[in-house]
């Protein structure tokens, strides 16, 4: 309600004229505010969308995308079956009028309006970091070879003296046509010459690990990236500890495109706190391939199984987390984010609470995996979700592995097949994955 009643004043403003709505006077500013932080010089979109000769070509698109919801990019939304409690940061949605417009503009022939008289244009969302304290760069690129997918994990030393406090992490790759995400892990001080020495091994500063916690012993998850994230940023008052010491690892998946690529140099932008922080992580929970915590599907043979049949569409997968221990404190969830590969169609995710109540925390009901990111809540730390030991996290995914999805006939082509097959629990990214991305802070 209170996102609608903020774009009341701007309707009102609008132009009347009987030939409908204009770029100047009504649609830049749309464009401005909700498509500024992507299509403009230097950022991701691959076309820029800034003056009336790059939109009025393309207005029946704008109109069409902006109905289907599918621009801006937002995959997080109300249904019946979701409504988070809390509204969320940077929300890049449109309302209904304001859809209305770049349809009503469309169909007017997409007028140009006068610019003498043109509407000022608001400052896009700033989706980046505050501000960069410090990057750190790889000491070498990758290239990647071969056809099967590949996991490297970069050592990288932020050089800390004493204890730091991140409060934010933008990652940035370098060649996104093989990078598929990236984790980056915090180790403790302890580890950072085992650490070292993984990365001496073969004198690229990297080494081969697995889909899982590369770390020797422990450390923590400190940040995440997909196609489509933003920058890692705490609440405030809050941030990711860093030992004096300790290593920062970087595990990129890559994904062979087949072709020879260049070399990929990912980097990473961090912002550090002076100030006094409470504890934020991030945890990843989810992925069960059997009991208990994979629940029986409609597809199983013989016994609970994750197995999405080849043509099965609306399939789903649906896995119940018990948090038996919270670590003797109740946690606080800041942001809330899903993750599937092409198969994918749906994503909610429910915390059940030990006294019998729940509390959708986020739905994606139109998954896409080209533009994943988590969702901040909007709100103090005392207002968001609680999560206390006795909780339960409830994930349903849902898939269609069938040629009508057009993400599935994209992944045959890749393969050379021409028929849908058998999709599993995997890290590649022609397999499946059911996954939670929550960040969490001890609750104050």
């Amino acid at each position: 309600m209170r996102r609608f009643l903020l774009v009341l004043p701007f309707l009102a403003a609008c132009s009347t004229s009987v030939d409908g709505p204009t770029w100047h006077q009504d649609i830049a500013p749309l464009v401005a505010e909700h498509c500024g932080a992507c299509h403009v010089p230097g950022k991701i979109a691959p076309f820029d969308l800034v003056t009336y000769e790059d939109a009025q070509p393309i207005a029946t698109w704008l109109a069409d995308t902006t109905e289907a919801r599918t621009m801006p990019p937002w995959g997080a939304q109300d249904t019946e079956e979701c409504v988070p409690e809390l509204g969320w940061k940077d929300d890049a949605r449109l309302s209904d009028a304001q859809i209305a417009l770049f349809r009503a503009w469309a169909d007017a022939g997409a007028p140009e309006g006068d610019a003498s008289t043109a509407a000022p244009l608001p400052t896009p969302r700033d989706t980046g970091l505050e501000r960069v304290d410090q990057t750190l760069l790889p000491e070498q690129g990758w290239t990647v070879t071969g056809e099967t997918d590949q996991f490297r994990c970069f050592v990288l030393d932020p050089g800390l003296t004493e204890t730091g406090k991140l409060v934010g992490l933008q990652v940035n790759p370098d060649n996104d046509n093989v990078v598929h995400h990236v984790l980056v892990f915090s180790s403790d001080a302890e580890d950072a010459e085992a650490i070292d020495d993984l990365a001496r091994e073969d004198g690229t500063g990297t080494f081969p690990c697995g889909a899982g916690n590369p770390l020797p012993v422990g450390g923590e998850l400190i940040a995440a990236w997909a196609p489509g994230a933003l920058p890692m940023r705490t609440p405030e008052g809050t941030g990711m500890i860093v030992e004096a010491g300790a290593r920062l690892v970087a595990q990129i998946h890559y994904h062979p495109t087949g072709t020879e690529e260049a070399p990929d140099r990912t980097s990473f932008d961090l912002m550090w706190s002076q100030t006094p922080v409470a504890r934020a992580f991030l945890t990843l929970i989810g992925n069960e391939g059997s009991a208990p915590e994979l629940q029986p599907g409609p597809n199983d043979d013989g016994g609970v199984e994750f197995r999405i049949p080849a043509g099965a569409q609306g399939h789903t997968e649906t896995i119940l987390f018990d948090i038996d221990d919270t670590g003797g404190t109740d946690l606080t969830i800041f942001a809330a984010g899903t993750h599937m590969h092409w198969v994918g169609t749906d994503m909610q995710i429910v915390l059940k609470h030990q006294d019998g109540t729940e509390e959708c925390l986020v739905q994606t009901p139109a998954w896409d995996f080209n533009w994943q990111r988590w969702y901040d809540y909007e709100g103090s730390l005392f207002e968001m979700p609680v999560v206390q030991t006795g909780d339960s996290l409830w994930m349903r995914c849902t898939y269609d592995n069938s040629l009508e999805n057009p993400a599935v006939r994209e992944a045959l082509a890749e393969q050379g097949l021409d028929a849908p097959v058998d999709v599993v629990l995997g890290d590649d990214t022609l397999s499946e994955m059911c996954l939670a991305v929550l960040g969490l802070t001890v609750r104050l």
